[in-house]
């Protein structure tokens, strides 16, 4: 392993469990106030947190390129973000 695909590795872990974090207090609020926009922010986090965790599984046990993977979690993050953007205008 090189030190560039460590350094990679280390970094989606932190941001994976920073997305673990942020989508489990949102659903813990949603779950306080069972309203329609926390749902589909937690919705939405939970998206953007998975598209984390595939970029990093298709990045380690794949033989794509990153470029493709970083296609796949840049999709995933844009459906999040949309999911997010809705539950705010709503």
């Amino acid at each position: 392993m090189t030190d560039t695909t460590l350094a990679l590795t280390a970094v989606r872990v932190v941001v994976f469990v920073l997305g673990v974090a942020v989508t489990a207090i949102s659903f813990r609020a949603y779950q306080r106030e069972r309203t329609r926009y926390l749902r589909d922010a937690t919705v939405g986090l939970g998206i953007i947190t998975a598209g984390v965790l595939l970029e990093g599984l298709l990045f380690q046990f794949t033989s794509l390129e990153l470029t493709t993977v970083h296609l796949v979690e840049s999709v995933a993050i844009g459906l999040g973000f949309l999911v997010l953007l809705s539950s705010f205008l709503r």
